[in-house]
């Protein structure tokens, strides 16, 4: 589902910067995905997608409500 409102703290933000990857990344990625799952190791769901410049990343994140997710970790995906 594309998410509608994200939530943003220093430390998730701080946490994807580090990971390579802009709010804007993930924010694209979340909004955008072109597929999805559970995570095995933290049973959280995934959103996979591509940034506007063709990277491709798997966001988890936490499930707020209908139309809000909290960003938990990112990947950039190898090819």
């Amino acid at each position: 589902m594309p998410w509608i409102d994200i939530i943003w703290t220093d430390e998730n933000e701080a946490h994807f910067i580090d990971a390579g990857l802009s709010v804007a990344d993930v924010e694209y990625v979340l909004r955008n995905p072109i597929g999805g799952g559970v995570s095995r190791s933290s049973g959280r769901p995934f959103a996979v997608g591509e940034t506007s410049g063709g990277r491709p990343v798997l966001v988890v994140y936490e499930e707020i409500d209908a139309i809000t997710v909290y960003p938990i970790t990112a990947y950039i995906l190898e090819d």
